[in-house]
């Protein structure tokens, strides 16, 4: 568990990414995975009631084959950056070479989902993550990553928590104001790229402040 007293002089990186459903490139992999899905159903009496649209849409939720729009991070106090293009391996790249020197993750539910999706997303465009520690994904740790959610839940099985809610809580300001996760696809259809950025860095921002909060700083 964290120790709350007494984190000593690490460079903590502050993230949050956001992502897209497979690009189009993927569709026919796809169409053919949600057809076997029907038919394994199919198979023992049961129907697949998702349709392929819906099941395309939750890829941008798994890094097998869901993309990366952007990271924003912020490395200790400076200031926060977005690492945004249409070429998702230029993005990962971007990013190692940002965290090359951090000792520590710090992010909401960055386990199970963040540097989850982004070492998946590393490992099928062939990116080297470059780091100086041993990245581990071990639970019950917050070391290397301090995942802010099971933190502050104790790393129990309970009641979840959201960022908006743990913020509020707290009494911070809230990162979901003009937006959420929910409407990053459609603010990208649009061409919305520069709200997305700053709705990703909001949440950086605000994570940021929860772990201060949570560690007595």
């Amino acid at each position: 568990m964290a120790n709350y007293y007494n984190n000593g002089p690490r460079k903590k990186m502050f993230l949050d990414i956001e992502t897209l459903p497979a690009p189009e490139h993927m569709h026919e992999v796809l169409k053919e995975i949600h057809e076997y899905k029907k038919k394994k159903k199919k198979r023992f009496g049961e129907k697949y009631s998702t349709s392929f649209e819906n099941f395309l849409l939750g890829t941008g939720l798994d890094g097998t084959f869901g993309k990366i729009l952007c990271i924003s991070y912020a490395i200790d106090d400076s200031m926060i950056h977005c690492i945004c293009d249409e070429d998702e391996k230029k993005v990962l790249k971007n990013f190692w070479d940002a965290a090359e020197d951090a000792d520590l993750f710090v992010g909401f539910n960055i386990i199970d989902f963040d540097m989850k999706y982004i070492v998946q997303r590393s490992m099928i465009h062939g990116v080297k993550p470059r780091t100086k520690m041993r990245l581990s994904f071990a639970r019950y740790r917050s070391e290397p990553m301090f995942d802010v959610m099971h933190e502050w839940n104790q790393w129990s099985f309970g009641r979840g928590v959201s960022l908006d809610t743990l913020a509020r809580a707290l009494g911070l300001p809230t990162s979901k104001t003009n937006m959420d996760g929910s409407e990053v696809f459609s603010y990208y259809k649009e061409g919305k790229i520069k709200e997305i950025c700053a709705y990703c860095d909001a949440d950086v921002e605000v994570t940021r402040k929860i772990y201060k909060k949570m560690n007595f700083e």
